[in-house]
């Protein structure tokens, strides 16, 4: 039996030093089909006390004593036998010493010879100078004194965000610190999300910055972002200016697309993950449950997503997904930016969930969604029998936005095959109104370096500004759509 999988693991100075000097992601292990089986280095002890190292890979062992016979004794020569006087060995010359020399022996050279350099040698002296701090140099980076918390902005179950100040920049970040257990090691969320973070670099993917490992905790600092989604729903209720809407799509699908193109799946966008800058700017954040694609999986586990941003498939316990996982969740925070509420408000559990959904959608068969009776949880006794009906009728605001509703429904399809991409969203004739340059603008580049592109006001500080400037309060002078 091989071990299982864990929340977290631990963390040497090694995988730290990893996690940032690496031009790769690091590799910390690897998993099995079912995502329920970690793989590691391991130590075997053997019958002469020794240890040999051994690995598991998909289930299977193997170690460097597979193929030792230890039914075979070597002969023991007493040292009363051997002699006082010992004849030098003598070097033996391999072939290789033949393709080097071009004779077939030669004497040993009175001067070592270097070392042929590898072609990542060329541009080593142009290699960050943050990178020089995991090797022991002298970069401020990855150092915790470089760094400097102001107040606490928000607590986790493993994490606690504040609010920083990087003395090697002068500008304002976030540190996210992560608590070490000393049996435990760092939870595995902020592994994965460190080796992913690391790689991706866009407009709209929060940065990292740099990585402090310390012997208590391992730190991530981060750009600044000021606020969130939900932060944001929650200042202006009852729905966002249309145009902000499309600007805050538009921003994630982008930011999603470059992710789904780099085969990996965000699992958990809701929107406190989406962190909202002072000019608008719309970022993806907190990938401790993404998980690259690529990676070799027949089945995922379907205890992914919040439970109102979560699709019906995962709900009914399918554990093969692609990137149709995501662009539900898209649908999701696309109507909750429209109305101003959660369009499937799930409170108890996944059965309750689905029953929101089904209201709405219609609920399946086999009709309807080809394969939906063969999944885990499927169980029409459970389930009210529901008619599909328009998301309009529903959700009311979407008819007042040119293509809106029709958007809406392609993410919102319950058969996951159905569901828009995040490539073929962005060219929906939704977003047609908005200025060609803004399919051609590179991965770092803000959609606000577009001339005349800007959020609106949101309808209550219209409203707000309105009374200022009439000094009729109380009375509501725009009309809230």
């Amino acid at each position: 039996p091989f071990p299982r999988k864990t929340q977290s693991m631990k963390v040497t100075n090694t995988t730290a030093t990893n996690l940032w000097s690496s031009s790769a992601p690091p590799v910390f292990g690897s998993f099995s089909a079912d995502d329920k089986c970690f793989s590691a280095p391991d130590i075997l002890p053997t019958s002469n006390g020794r240890h040999h190292q051994h690995h598991v890979y998909n289930g299977c062992r193997s170690d460097s004593l597979a193929h030792y016979d230890f039914t075979h004794q070597q002969t023991v020569i007493p040292r009363s036998a051997a002699k006082k006087k010992h004849t030098p060995v003598k070097r033996h010359n391999s072939a290789g010493d033949m393709l080097i020399s071009g004779h077939p022996t030669h004497p040993e050279p009175t001067e070592r010879a270097q070392r042929p350099k590898s072609e990542g040698h060329a541009y080593s002296k142009h290699i960050l100078s943050k990178r020089t701090s995991s090797y022991g140099g002298g970069s401020p980076f990855g150092r915790a004194d470089s760094y400097h918390k102001l107040e606490q902005l928000g607590e986790g179950s493993y994490a606690t965000v504040y609010k920083g100040y990087s003395s090697l920049t002068n500008q304002i970040i976030a540190l996210k610190e992560i608590r070490l257990q000393e049996e435990e090691g760092a939870p595995f969320t902020a592994i994965r999300e460190a080796s992913l973070l690391k790689g991706l670099r866009h407009a709209n993917i929060v940065t990292l910055h740099d990585i402090i490992h310390t012997k208590e905790t391992l730190t991530f600092v981060f750009e600044f972002v000021h606020t969130d989604l939900s932060q944001y729903l929650e200042k202006h209720p009852g729905g966002l200016n249309a145009f902000n809407v499309k600007l805050f799509l538009y921003q994630l699908l982008r930011g999603l697309g470059y992710c789904h193109e780099k085969t990996i799946l965000h699992r958990d966008l809701k929107p406190q993950n989406l962190l909202i800058s002072e000019i608008g700017e719309l970022k993806l954040a907190d990938f401790g449950l993404a998980r690259a694609k690529s990676i070799p999986s027949h089945t995922y586990s379907h205890e992914v997503v919040t439970l109102w941003y979560r699709p019906p498939d995962i709900l009914l316990g399918s554990t093969q997904y692609s990137t149709s996982l995501d662009m539900w969740g898209v649908g999701c925070i696309f109507t909750e930016m429209i109305s101003g509420q959660a369009t499937f408000p799930g409170m108890k559990d996944a059965f309750d969930q689905l029953d929101k959904i089904f209201k709405i959608l219609g609920t399946p068969t086999e009709n309807t969604w080809e394969g939906v009776s063969r999944l885990p949880h499927y169980n029409p006794n459970k389930f009210g029998v529901y008619q599909k009906q328009p998301l309009y009728c529903c959700i009311p605001k979407l008819s007042f936005v040119p293509h809106a509703a029709d958007l809406a429904s392609r993410f919102l399809e319950m058969e996951p095959r159905k569901r828009i991409s995040a490539a073929q969203a962005r060219r929906h004739e939704y977003f047609m109104d908005l200025p060609p340059k803004i399919h051609d603008l590179p991965d770092a580049a803000s959609i606000f370096n577009i001339p005349g592109l800007k959020l609106l006001p949101e309808m209550d500080e219209a409203v707000s500004s309105s009374r200022r400037t009439s000094g009729r309060s109380g009375i509501r002078t725009t009309l809230k759509v």
